[in-house]
């Protein structure tokens, strides 16, 4: 186990934050801060017709 961890403390990772990894961002968030406001719209919709549709099973 020590000498795993002295191989792996050895080895040099860089861990930035580069260009690339932008641009992969901000193509997978676009999308979704797209969508966002009609996924709350449906869910709203749907969470008021249960609500309506166990008020009125509930009669």
């Amino acid at each position: 186990m020590k000498d795993w961890w002295q191989r792996r403390k050895g080895k040099k990772y860089h861990s930035g934050y580069t260009f690339l990894d932008l641009i992969f961002d901000v193509l997978v968030w676009i999308p979704e801060l797209i969508l966002l406001p009609f996924r709350v719209l449906f869910w709203l919709l749907r969470g008021i017709g249960r609500l309506i549709g166990d008020v009125f099973d509930f009669v």
